[in-house]
């Protein structure tokens, strides 16, 4: 067995191997894999002959035992040097056993192991197999009534990549990709069908646990998600089918062009262009005001972002503003009784400077803006001097010319009047 205290130098200071239950576990098996250890060290050449002549020491079920010159017999066509360095490497991997007494050779029982797993290894090699080879694990560890949580997980794991690669190509909009998606769901099929009884059997035993029946149920709905795209290729086909570009009366089609440039190699395509495009083609997004934009912000915006003061406002910040405020306060209240005090008759008119023209250019501009709110309904329903301002019955007219003021902060001011609203009382008399 592995020791693991010889691990140490891999972990940080403090942390102890021990404490991994996934590396407790490697380690209970280091036995079965140090028997691929052997096999797969050295160059691809050394590995496939390694495998090829452990594959035949095993492959007589009859006559398990092997002598000396049975082997000989049996690779003579392989270089009695080479030979013997492959037989004492799998000697020293502990894979092949030599019986001193009955002078013969024999596969340790690791190396049984290690061949039955290749066996189903390579009997699942080719394309869209993979998933076979994952259901037949699970279906190994139902039969022997010990599942394999990993085996799955892996299963699971190769159902989601397969649906992921199935919609993207949905999405791709591209028939090529989509007939190559369903002539992928096609070849794996089978062996959909196959996990699926193996799940239907899992989900019926009694004696998984919670773990593992809630595996085969994610497998169960991962299946049915991936199968239930089989008729959305169909439909998606039928919608591309339709779109296509009939060229003439030659039977082409615009999918039968794009095929046949698929195919071409980079020189041919280079060829057909040469000469064909008179401009070189400039990306539209790179355009003057984007490439500028973006300038902008990285030379001037992202500086100023950083210079900002996020720093919350001092205390006397906020007294100040209310200052502001009862200042502004006072100031309406001047002007609601500068208004008030007015004794105009309906058919006089007084000028705006005569109401808001204060000391300074400030309380001016504020005064001015406070005459929007004669006769407004909204300010009305208020409170304070401003529903009383806004009740006041004045109104603005004229307002077409300026006049030049002599006032040290105001150079000019509208010509605009201030009149009475005559009431109905008014209108009567």
């Amino acid at each position: 067995m592995l020791v693991l205290d010889s691990l140490s130098d891999f972990f940080r200071p403090g942390l102890s191997p021990d404490a991994l239950p996934a590396l407790n576990r490697l380690s209970a098996a280091w036995p079965y894999l140090a028997v691929f250890v052997t096999l797969f060290r050295g160059g691809d050449e050394e590995v496939l002959m390694r495998l090829l002549v452990l594959r035949e020491l095993g492959s007589r079920a009859e006559a398990p035992y092997w002598t000396p010159q049975d082997i000989a017999q049996r690779f003579a066509y392989l270089n009695d040097t080479k030979l013997n360095t492959i037989l004492g490497r799998l000697r020293e991997g502990e894979l092949l056993v030599y019986d001193s007494d009955g002078g013969h050779y024999a596969l340790s029982e690791a190396a049984r192991v290690a061949l039955s797993a290749l066996a189903t290894l390579i009997d699942f090699a080719g394309d869209d197999v993979e998933l076979g080879y994952l259901a037949s694990q699970v279906a190994a560890g139902q039969a022997v009534g010990q599942v394999s949580d990993e085996a799955l997980q892996h299963l699971l794991a190769r159902l989601n990549e397969l649906h992921a690669e199935f919609a993207d190509a949905l999405e791709s909009q591209s028939e090529f990709r989509i007939r190559a998606a369903q002539h992928r769901l096609e070849s794996v099929w089978r062996w959909v069908a196959k996990s699926t009884d193996v799940v239907r059997g899992l989900t019926c035993d009694e004696r998984l646990s919670l773990t593992t029946l809630s595996q085969a149920q994610a497998i169960a709905l991962a299946q049915s998600r991936m199968l239930a795209l089989a008729g959305t290729f169909e439909r998606r086909l039928a919608q591309l089918a339709a779109q296509r570009v009939h060229l003439g009366s030659s039977g082409l089609t615009s999918t039968d062009i794009a095929d046949w440039l698929r195919h071409q190699g980079l020189a041919r395509l280079a060829g057909l262009a040469d000469g064909v495009i008179a401009a070189n083609v400039e990306p539209a997004f790179l355009t003057t005001p984007e490439l500028a934009d973006v300038a902008e912000y990285e030379l001037l915006g992202r500086e100023r972002a950083r210079e900002h003061d996020h720093a919350l406002p001092a205390a006397a910040s906020a007294e100040t503003a209310d200052a502001v405020e009862a200042e502004r306060l006072l100031e309406a209240e001047a002007l609601y009784a500068t208004l008030a005090a007015l004794q105009l008759a309906p058919a006089d008119g007084v000028p705006i400077a005569d109401a808001v023209l204060a000391a300074s250019y400030n309380e001016t501009a504020y005064r001015l803006s406070l005459l929007s709110l004669l006769g407004d309904p909204e300010s009305r329903s208020d409170r304070g001097v401003i529903a009383a301002l806004a009740k006041l019955p004045l109104a603005l007219s004229g307002g077409a010319a300026v006049l030049a003021l002599d006032h040290p902060e105001v150079a000019s001011l509208s010509d605009a009047q201030l009149t009475v609203i005559p009431t109905s009382r008014d209108s009567t008399s």
